[in-house]
């Protein structure tokens, strides 16, 4: 899934704020730093899925016959192929 840059933002924003307002997390560094941490993480997270479903995809591409998005035989081999790279990840 593609997030804009706003939305990444956002969700920092409240991974910062969450953290800050549990009592049983503290600070080393100050807030910002914590949500531009929280930003590249996402970014880092997403970027690894998007190269996860690329392969997935490129997998049912090059089977010998065409099989098309949105069937349910592409939907099964999705993700089968999939989790077989998240496995090779040891995710």
């Amino acid at each position: 899934m593609r997030l804009t840059r706003d939305k990444l933002n956002k969700i920092a924003h409240t991974v910062a704020d969450t953290l800050a307002d549990c009592g049983e997390v503290g600070f080393l560094e100050d807030r910002n730093t914590i949500r531009q941490q929280s930003r590249k993480a996402l970014e880092i997270l997403l970027e690894e899925e998007a190269k996860i479903d690329q392969a997935a995809r490129h997998k049912i591409d090059n089977q010998r016959k065409i099989i098309l998005e949105g069937s349910q035989e592409w939907e099964i081999l999705y993700r089968k192929y999939y989790n077989d790279e998240v496995r090779k990840l040891g995710i």
